[in-house]
């Protein structure tokens, strides 16, 4: 199933959200606006304002706060690929050059600044101290996960513990406050809410660990990206550190000069190695664990559309090749 026929319950909600969107790119400054246009209109999955509003379709939301909050989560996440793609000198996002290599870096950090500031603007008219402390409590948790992932470089010791630290709080930790918002707008009680939470957090996780297996096994025209920034970049991802820990002695140490040194010298040894090992397998498998717990945290919500769409939002996370 495609992304299109999964919102397709959503459609006019997401045009809704869109047109939000618009309205609060708005900027006096001419630069703000072209570097937050270009990135926000690159073809990006949406899949986190998307959670917003299917959680709360789920619980018989029917206002239009979920439209603000949508957008929200959206200005929140386009603000960290601002300043991810500055951090890790990323030249190609979606198919297109990044905002730094169009805008350089500055522009790029400083317009992330701006997204993360008119995020706070829009949450704070909802008026509503919960809604404010799920979203200030995840961008604070998403700025540590940055930090972690930039101590993890090129360090080759890192183990799966620490590699799943970094993805629940630099990525699923989003998706889980784009479903518990949801949850908090459409009242539900603190046992739904909680299952929500948990279902965009093991969602978010099982999507990250795909993103992960794609820069190895993707093709470039489909994910948008160049294969092998992750080494470039020295980041043990899973099917790296699976690699040095069940692949042959020559493998392991393969791997773990790629890791320390970066670069991409080492790549077509590196992906020999890892499709050798199994790696792809493991992660996937990974992934599809994850899912499955996804899954299983939303068996208390009542039948509907927006619940059989969620469902179906698990598997599209592990099936994609994009």
């Amino acid at each position: 199933m495609t992304l299109e026929q999964l919102y397709a319950l959503i459609g006019g909600d997401m045009k809704a959200v869109d047109a939000v969107i618009r309205a609060r790119l708005h900027s006096d400054v001419v630069l703000v606006r072209q570097v937050a246009e270009y990135i926000i209109n690159s073809g990006g999955k949406r899949m986190r304002p998307a959670l917003v509003l299917l959680a709360a379709g789920a619980l018989g939301y029917r206002g239009t706060h979920h439209h603000e909050m949508a957008a929200v989560v959206e200005f929140i996440h386009t603000a960290t690929l601002l300043h991810d793609d500055v951090v890790d000198e990323s030249a190609l996002r979606r198919g297109r050059d990044t905002a730094n290599a169009m805008f350089g870096n500055a522009a790029s950090v400083l317009v992330g600044d701006f997204l993360y500031s008119r995020a706070f603007q829009m949450m704070v008219a909802v008026d509503d101290m919960r809604v404010m402390r799920v979203l200030s409590d995840a961008t604070n948790v998403i700025a540590e996960g940055e930090v972690l992932q930039l101590m993890n470089c090129h360090d080759a010791d890192v183990d799966e513990e620490r590699y799943l630290q970094v993805i629940r709080y630099k990525t699923a930790k989003l998706f889980e406050a784009a479903a518990q918002l949801g949850a908090i707008l459409g009242k539900a009680t603190p046992e739904v809410e909680r299952a929500l939470a948990a279902y965009g957090m093991h969602l978010g996780t099982a999507f990250q660990l795909v993103d992960d297996v794609l820069d190895y096994s993707g093709q470039e025209v489909d994910t948008g990206k160049h294969l092998g920034d992750d080494l470039a970049e020295g980041k043990p991802t899973l099917p790296l550190i699976y690699v040095m820990q069940h692949g042959t002695p020559g493998e392991a140490a393969c791997v773990r000069r790629a890791i320390e040194q970066g670069g991409r010298e080492d790549f077509p040894a590196v992906l020999a190695a890892i499709r050798n090992s199994g790696a792809l397998n493991h992660a996937r498998k990974q992934a599809e664990q994850e899912a499955a717990k996804a899954r299983e945290a939303i068996r208390c919500l009542g039948d509907s559309n927006y619940r059989e769409a969620l469902l179906q939002l698990t598997s599209f996370a592990v099936e994609r090749n994009h």
